[in-house]
């Protein structure tokens, strides 16, 4: 952007919501990735009327726009890699509404996840998806990647809970999708075009929610294997016994170790692996089904068997979980994470696979994530400053996602393709369907000026 532009855009937006200055504008050419850009200037906005003028103003002179949230991002999808506007969506945070009969909140895009469901449980209900950022994470955000989560096994995803959606077009027209009914089929399914769509089809300004009344009991269970491959096959064995549980969490003993080392609180070093299973619902059923997720454990040759006796223990055992990423990226300057997932059935594979790979390239691997649902996480600990290492890393990371392919599995459950995937997305889907939704994005975005740079690498 040159300077008379810069000076347009406050014009539009008012000098005191645009940054342009070097040392103020750092921070945002960051997301969770270890990749950097660098924007011209960071807009902050409050409504989307002012985003809607801001697109029109970069329509016209083919300005690249890239909307931003809390950048917990993996795959740097809120990183402005042609330059342009960065839109800081974090100041629209409202949450307007909690129905309580239609169950449904309506929200402002910047709204943080888990003030959503703060204000669901202040009337008895809850907001299912709960990625692991959801303390920092905001919907808009949430939406565009399609963010899972803990019970994405029981509750599903993101997806599943997006009813309607205030959009602002690249071109700079305001649009509703959706509706507020249990039920529609009228005209095509916009909603789920968007959701999943990276940011790169329209700004996402509100959302409309769907909600659950909240589990009347739960119960929590830490399991620990000598091995990783019977703890991967119990995940499969308790699902095959006809319990779908809220939340069925895989973590290896490269992790185990990490947290161990970050929160001491008494982990044993010495497993292979370990398993972090929740079941809810109403007392009885709960009981039910603890018992027979206790047998499948049993049956595959668990060490241990604890069931938490209090919310204080539930709440310790989730911690370590939720620590995991942060625990292993004190282990090494660089900590790369994927999120490769398969189907259920092909879960022992995959974590097979990966810990083959890891031998292979003599690379260090934590693999930890929401094996419930087929999706891991493995996390490559190297340093990126040595070259030689890095290049092990990258063949590791493509060997990985082919291993997955093979396994009927997808490139991406949670984070998306952004920047990081994007050279590898053809591993997964055709030319035809390639070039389909390349058509898709110029009919939204005909000057490809909304997220450039993403999903595609030409």
């Amino acid at each position: 952007m040159n300077e008379k532009q810069i000076n347009q855009l406050k014009e539009i937006v008012g000098p005191e919501r645009v940054i342009t200055d070097i040392e103020d504008k750092i921070c945002f050419g960051y997301d969770s990735t270890r990749l950097e850009y660098m924007p011209d200037a960071i807009v902050r906005v409050n409504d989307a009327l002012q985003i809607s003028n801001i697109m029109k103003f970069s329509n016209e002179n083919r300005i690249p726009v890239t909307p931003r949230g809390a950048a917990t991002g993996l795959s740097g999808g809120c990183l402005a890699v042609n330059g342009g506007i960065s839109l800081l969506m974090v100041e629209m945070n409202k949450i307007l509404d909690v129905n309580t009969v239609d169950l449904l909140a309506e929200v402002e895009a910047g709204t943080i996840t888990v003030d959503v469901d703060k204000a669901a449980n202040k009337h008895g209900l809850f907001y299912p998806p709960d990625p692991g950022s959801l303390k920092t994470s905001t919907i808009g955000g949430n939406i565009a990647e399609n963010a899972g989560g803990l019970r994405g096994l029981k509750y599903g995803v993101t997806k599943d809970y997006v009813n309607m959606l205030e959009l602002v077009l690249p071109t700079g027209e305001i649009i509703k999708v959706g509706t507020k009914t249990v039920k529609s089929v009228s005209g095509y399914n916009i909603v789920d075009l968007m959701v999943g769509s990276e940011g790169t089809l329209g700004i996402i300004t509100k959302a409309v929610l769907g909600l659950l009344p909240a589990p009347a009991d739960r119960a929590s269970m830490l399991v620990t294997f000598a091995d990783m491959t019977h703890a991967a096959k119990t995940v499969r064995d308790i699902v095959e016994a006809g319990v779908i549980t809220a939340t069925l969490e895989f973590i290896d003993n490269v992790t185990i170790n990490a947290i161990e080392d970050y929160l001491k609180i008494g982990l044993d070093r010495t497993i292979g692996a370990m398993l972090l299973i929740e079941v809810d619902g109403q007392k009885g059923a709960v009981d039910i089904e603890a018992d027979i997720v206790k047998k499948e454990c049993e049956k595959n040759n668990a060490l241990s068997f604890k069931l938490a006796a209090s919310d204080e223990e539930r709440n310790k055992l989730w911690s370590a979980r939720r620590a995991a990423l942060s625990s292993l990226a004190r282990i090494r300057p660089s900590t790369i994470l994927e999120d490769a997932t398969v189907p259920r059935s092909r879960i022992v594979e995959l974590v097979e696979a990966v810990n083959n790979i890891a031998k292979k390239y003599s690379l260090q691997i934590g693999t930890f994530g929401h094996a419930g649902d087929g999706n891991l996480h493995p996390t490559i600990l190297t340093d990126l400053r040595d070259k030689e290492e890095e290049t092990r890393v990258e063949k590791a990371i493509e060997e990985i996602f082919v291993e997955t392919i093979k396994l009927d599995g997808t490139l991406s459950g949670e984070h998306g393709i952004g920047i990081t995937k994007a050279k590898f997305l053809k591993l997964e889907i055709s030319e035809d369907t390639y070039r389909l939704m390349k058509n898709i994005k110029k009919t939204f975005d005909p000057n490809n000026i909304l997220n450039p740079g993403k999903l595609f690498v030409s």
